[in-house]
């Protein structure tokens, strides 16, 4: 999401608690659209360092603290240069948000060249494609900017050495913190639209994020302002106003939006829409809603642009992968069903050989050209006719019924081994479709992709046990309620890890019974019984990780790693056990806590 009036308010927070009385002693610009300003501060916990990162990137602007370098060109641009004359060692004396807007005044106290002491300000605008730095005067003209707007690309306001500063229109929209209840309700709140739109339209700051956060807080279950009555308007107001309440007295919480292991949303208030607050340093699971808290809106803004360029970046490079999943599923599942009503049609091989028996014992008693034949079946005591040929001896009729029946016999049994072969391999690719669902890291979609070389499915080199084990990819990690570790293999190499090189003898064993999924081990420490909790929690793990895990419920197989065995020559990860407990359960994770290693 941009960043709206909110944010910038919590971050304005933030930067005036931080480098308010600070002396800016560094200005880099290691892009053409960014600069970082060193601020050195001296505060009751001692002097401080702090880099703040300004960027103007019209894709992704933001403004946040952060203690990473980068990389600085070898001779410094016009722009670092103009601000290194004016501010260096300028002391930083306020930090303001105008109206509300998606701007940010930061005001420097300096020496000019005369010695006198005099103020600027760099205006730091956030809004996408318009973004901006700007320096100015105390009188706001323009000294630069580290984008030049003319005329001919703007018609509404130059920015320009010189040009008088002014603010970017503001499309008549209201501050939000002068909000009023009836102008809310009568106005706002009388437009013919939907109900979030409506708000976000009337107020600078708010976006649809935002907005849909009143509403969800409201309680009001209603889409347009022309379904709501006036107790609902009020609701939904008073919401507003709480809001907003928080904000003006500072009360920020910080927090990313997850959807699944992607991150689709930051703020510097609490996002309760999208579900709650998962335990510390933990993000909710695939396909789970759920939000992660930070304590600052600068380590927020840095975690989320990280983890959402990794994000992007394991969808673009899972494609491939997932395509040719995705046909081998398709085909390897045309190809069982096939074979199951193949198999179907051998249900009638019995019959065929009990008519061959009863041709053959009642079969004196048929004449020349006779079209059946009406005998008792001595198998159940009934009146049974049986079809023949009449150009055919009764006997010719019996060994036609055998023949038919010993065809069909064989394609019974040849189809028994094929299906189940089938089967298997169809089972597998849906278990390698989970993984790559699951798969979070780089190193984990090289694992998958080895698997598929070695099982023919992609074309490639020969990946041997060195090459394998080069990769560094891990197994998920939780902490039940209890205490104990348990772990989640993320691909079929890490499930045969954890279970037959990681796993203790003592240590429990959880899988979705009879469908692909992952393997969940939990380590006992050496205690003889886990607390059910445990139990309970490492079943909902496997339900999630399972390729059933869209379904209400999902049975769960659990035993001793001990019970396990590796049949020969069959795909990684594939297990056979006769000793198990079972339990069905939820497919439900939320609150059990991640560690992220």
């Amino acid at each position: 999401m941009a960043m709206d009036g909110i944010t910038i308010a919590g971050i304005v927070k933030e930067l005036k608690t931080r480098l308010e009385g600070g002396r800016i002693y560094k200005i880099y610009q290691p892009e053409d659209d960014e600069i970082c300003l060193v601020v050195k501060n001296k505060t009751s916990k001692g002097n401080t360092s702090d880099r703040l990162v300004i960027s103007a990137n019209a894709g992704i602007p933001m403004i946040y603290i952060s203690d990473r370098n980068k990389d600085n060109p070898a001779v410094a641009p016009n722009f670092c240069m103009l601000l290194r004359k004016h501010i260096g060692n300028g002391r930083i004396i306020d930090i303001k948000q105008p109206d509300f807007e998606r701007i940010i005044e930061i005001y420097i106290e300096h020496l000019d060249e005369m010695g006198d002491v005099c103020i600027k300000k760099l205006i730091v605008e956030i809004m996408g494609k318009h973004s901006n730095i700007i320096f100015v005067n105390k009188d706001d003209i323009i000294i630069d900017s580290i984008k030049h707007v003319s005329h001919a690309v703007s018609s509404v306001r130059e920015v320009l050495p010189g040009r008088e500063y002014v603010y970017p229109p503001s499309k008549e929209k209201m501050n939000p913190l002068e909000a009023d209840v009836n102008y809310f309700i009568n106005h706002v709140l009388a437009k013919p639209e939907r109900i979030e739109k409506a708000i976000y339209m009337s107020y600078t700051g708010i976006s649809p994020v935002t907005a849909n956060e009143i509403l969800f807080r409201s309680g009001v279950d209603k889409n347009n302002t022309d379904e709501l009555d006036l107790l609902e308007k009020d609701k939904i107001y008073s919401a507003f106003s709480d809001m907003f309440k928080d904000i003006k007295e500072g009360k920020f919480m910080p927090c990313i939006a997850y959807d699944g292991y992607e991150p689709k949303e930051f703020s510097s208030i609490l996002l309760s829409s999208y579900g709650e607050v998962c335990a510390e340093k933990s993000i909710p699971a695939k396909n789970v809603r759920g939000l992660k808290s930070y304590t600052s809106i600068s380590e927020t803004i840095y975690d989320y642009y990280a983890k959402k360029s990794v994000s992007s970046r394991m969808k673009q490079h899972s494609t491939d992968l997932r395509k040719i999943v995705s046909n081998a599923i398709e085909r390897t599942s045309k190809k069982y069903d096939l074979q199951i009503a193949q198999l179907k049609d051998t249900d009638k091989r019995d019959k065929y050989k009990v008519y061959g028996e009863l041709i053959t014992a009642y079969g004196y008693n048929v004449n020349a050209g006779e079209k059946e034949l009406v005998c008792d079946n001595y198998y159940t005591g009934e009146k049974i006719t049986i079809p023949l040929k009449t150009e055919k001896s009764a006997m010719d009729n019996a060994k036609d019924y055998f023949e038919k029946y010993n065809k069909l016999k064989r394609t019974y049994e040849a189809l028994t081994t094929l299906t189940k072969e089938t089967k298997d391999e169809l089972n597998y690719l849906i278990s390698v479709k989970n993984a790559l669902d699951i798969a979070n890291m780089e190193d984990d979609l090289k694992q998958i992709k080895q698997e598929l070389i070695e099982s023919g499915y992609v074309k490639g080199k020969g990946h041997g046990k060195e090459k394998k084990n080069q990769v560094k990819s891990k197994p998920l990690h939780y902490i039940s309620s209890d205490g104990f570790d348990m772990y989640v293999g993320k691909n079929n190499y890490q499930n045969e890890e954890l279970s037959f090189q990681f796993a203790d003898a003592k240590d429990m064993w959880f899988h979705a019974k009879t469908v692909p999924g992952s393997h969940v081990i939990v380590k006992t420490r050496g205690e003889s019984e886990l607390p059910d909790s445990t139990y309970e929690e490492a079943a909902r793990l496997a339900a999630y990780y399972s390729s059933a895990r869209e379904n209400g419920k999902v049975e769960i197989d659990y035993t001793e790693r001990k019970n396990l065995k590796k049949p020969p020559k069959s795909n990684p990860g594939f297990v056979i056990y006769h000793t198990n407990y079972s339990m069905t359960i939820e497919p439900d994770i939320n609150g059990i806590e991640e560690i992220l290693e």
